[in-house]
């Protein structure tokens, strides 16, 4: 190696130990002014809720205000889009659910890129979706649903929160892994769909526990089936997709914390500790069980790849099914 050459690389070597250097001191000084948890929902929705619990406790970890600034509307790409737009310091974070991994599929151009605009930090929980209908309708299970949806096709009505929303994601997963065919009818949100199903204008309606279980237990709603690998706290009666015939089948709504890209490592740590110890607190475990969920500690990479791979899941059936937003 040339004298010139062995400058060179000690002076890499040289910044690169300078980068670490700052990067940890920047950690140890986090945080020192209030956190910005940003919600692509509506206040009063489970994600919110979840959001709120969930930051009183970061905040109690971490020492600073952790302030949800609700940004709902294009199906979560505004919020996106505020946080991958924000300086990656760590002051500027995000609660996804589902629809993070679902809009670079589901919208042209993609709003995003899941592998360049991001940074991942932790899952948080998930929350089932659900097949129900109205408490007297005809249909008394899952495999009385698909045997009917088989002897004619299209004719069972199903209704979701609309386009490309997780239930129907999740429903036309199902409708594919049965062999089946519904008849699609999409709403702005879950509760016109429940209203619909109850009032008998629609035969089955895919929704998230959380808005399901209230009406089962007012005796307006039958739960067919959850989709979650497990049975809902709130529903613990209802078997799983998985029980009723398909093991292996699961379709979630899940949330977890995102920062910008280029956040970092040192900061994803610490939040990712902060986060881990949070989902332990009981205060956000009594929250995601009202709302029929579970949380799910685990390390940041497998935060990750669940984000991977449920894009490539999701990503195949909108293609394939023509799926397009409302």
């Amino acid at each position: 190696m040339t004298s010139l050459a062995r400058k060179l690389a000690a002076a890499c070597l040289g910044a690169g130990l300078l980068a670490a250097t700052l990067a940890a001191s920047a950690a140890d000084a986090w945080p020192s002014k209030p956190i910005r948890l940003v919600v692509g929902y509506s206040a009063g929705g489970a994600v919110d809720l979840i959001a709120r619990s969930v930051g009183q406790q970061l905040a109690t970890q971490l020492g600073q205000p952790v302030i949800v600034d609700n940004k709902p509307g294009a199906g979560t790409n505004i919020a996106v889009k505020s946080v991958i737009a924000s300086p990656p310091d760590g002051y500027t974070l995000m609660l996804s659910a589902n629809a993070l991994a679902v809009n670079p599929s589901l919208f042209k151009p993609a709003p995003f890129d899941l592998a360049k605009d991001i940074t991942p930090v932790a899952l948080v929980g998930r929350v089932p979706v659900v097949f129900a209908t109205r408490e007297d309708g005809e249909l008394k299970s899952l495999a009385q649903l698909v045997s009917a949806a088989k002897a004619k096709p299209n004719s069972i009505s199903l209704g979701t929160p609309g386009n490309g929303s997780t239930p129907h994601l999740a429903m036309e997963l199902f409708a594919h892994t049965a062999g089946i065919q519904l008849r699609h009818v999409p709403y702005k949100g879950g509760s016109q769909a429940l209203t619909d199903t109850i009032g008998g204008h629609t035969e089955i309606v895919a929704v998230n526990a959380l808005e399901a279980a209230p009406l089962a237990k007012a005796g307006k709603l039958r739960v067919l089936a959850v989709m979650s690998p497990e049975r809902s706290s709130v529903l613990p009666n209802v078997p799983t997709v998985a029980e009723s015939g398909y093991p292996g089948f699961e379709a979630s709504v899940w949330y977890g914390f995102i920062g910008p890209a280029g956040l970092p490592q040192p900061i994803v740590a610490k939040l990712h500790d902060a986060v881990q110890k949070a989902i332990g607190a009981r205060e956000v475990r009594e929250q995601l069980a009202a709302a029929g969920g579970i949380p799910l500690p685990g390390p940041t990479a497998q935060f990750d790849r669940l984000i991977q791979s449920e894009a490539a899941r999701y990503g195949q059936l909108i293609r394939e099914a023509g799926i397009q937003p409302d």
